[in-house]
């Protein structure tokens, strides 16, 4: 009896694997027809309408902020102590990360402290970049929009695609690896 419930699980989860494999396929060759030049021109639009958006709210704030080049805006409230940040580090943070309109999304008062090692991924490309204008005991608020965030496919939990965020980041410890 055992070795039949087995057998039907695996066959179901071939059967499952080789219809989303096949899905996927079909999606790449439709979007493989779409011209680069159209993804790119789609694309630069997205990021100025996101830019506009956080225009306007920094306006409406009336907040003092700097822009890099990638589009993550920023300001150091506070500008700690020490050595600036550099990869290699491990960095923890206490956070808030809310949308535009102000709703709290993720922070470390309900999911705690966010521990990374900085240059290795795992985290928002907005966050690496922000976190290596920082020190030890730095606070910071970074607005990233959504190509320095989770982009086109959010987060599979709270943070929908394209999504502007507003991080609000304390560093509370660097250490080395």
């Amino acid at each position: 009896m055992i070795f039949v419930i087995r057998a039907v699980c695996m066959f179901m989860f071939c059967a499952i694997c080789s219809c989303s494999g096949s899905q996927n396929k079909q999606k790449q060759d439709r979007n493989s027809n779409v011209p680069l030049e159209t993804l790119i021109q789609r694309n630069k639009k997205i990021v100025s309408e996101e830019q506009k958006k956080i225009e306007k709210f920094v306006k409406e704030k009336n907040l003092s902020m700097k822009r890099t080049e990638t589009g993550l805006w920023y300001k150091i409230q506070n500008d700690g102590e020490g050595e600036n940040i550099i990869k290699g580090k491990i960095v923890t943070l206490n956070y808030s990360i809310r949308l535009l309109d102000e709703s709290l999304i993720y922070s470390s008062d309900e999911s705690g402290v966010k521990e990374f090692l900085v240059g290795q991924g795992g985290v928002e490309a907005g966050l690496e970049e922000g976190i290596l204008m920082l020190k030890n005991s730095s606070k910071a608020l970074f607005i990233m929009p959504s190509h320095l965030a989770h982009g086109l496919i959010g987060d599979d939990d709270k943070i929908i695609l394209r999504q502007i965020l507003v991080y609000e980041v304390e560093v509370v410890g660097v250490k080395n690896k």
